[in-house]
């Protein structure tokens, strides 16, 4: 059974920083693409940042310089690490595994974690 469970969301202020953690199980993390994604209220989902197996990173332009994604394979983990916090940035955030091998791989959401920039 594959979970993706996130944590570390919560309340902060403009300026702020979080920590999101992603801890996956069921699956051969090191082989996963692994990503942080968001979605607003009466917004679609969007990419925030992804980390390959090989260690490219990928960034939405609206975090470049603030956000920085890490993964540790020997804890199964994926981190989003958010400083300068706007109010834009308010949404759920979900992980994300995706194998990248097109129709025949696998992608795995996480159940969400709810961040709100607010003062």
């Amino acid at each position: 059974q594959v979970q993706l469970v996130e944590s570390g969301g919560g309340l902060v202020q403009p300026g702020g920083s979080l920590r999101l953690s992603c801890a996956a199980s069921g699956i051969i993390f090191s082989i996963y693409t692994m990503g942080w994604y968001r979605q607003a209220p009466g917004k679609q989902r969007e990419l925030v940042a992804t980390k390959t197996t090989g260690g490219s990173t990928k960034y939405a332009d609206s975090v470049k310089g603030r956000f920085i994604i890490s993964r540790d394979n020997a804890k199964n983990t994926v981190y989003l690490q958010m400083n300068s916090l706007k109010p834009e940035d308010t949404a759920v955030y979900y992980c994300n595994a995706d194998t990248n091998w097109g129709s025949s791989g696998y992608n795995y959401w996480g159940q969400g974690t709810q961040v709100t920039v607010s003062s």
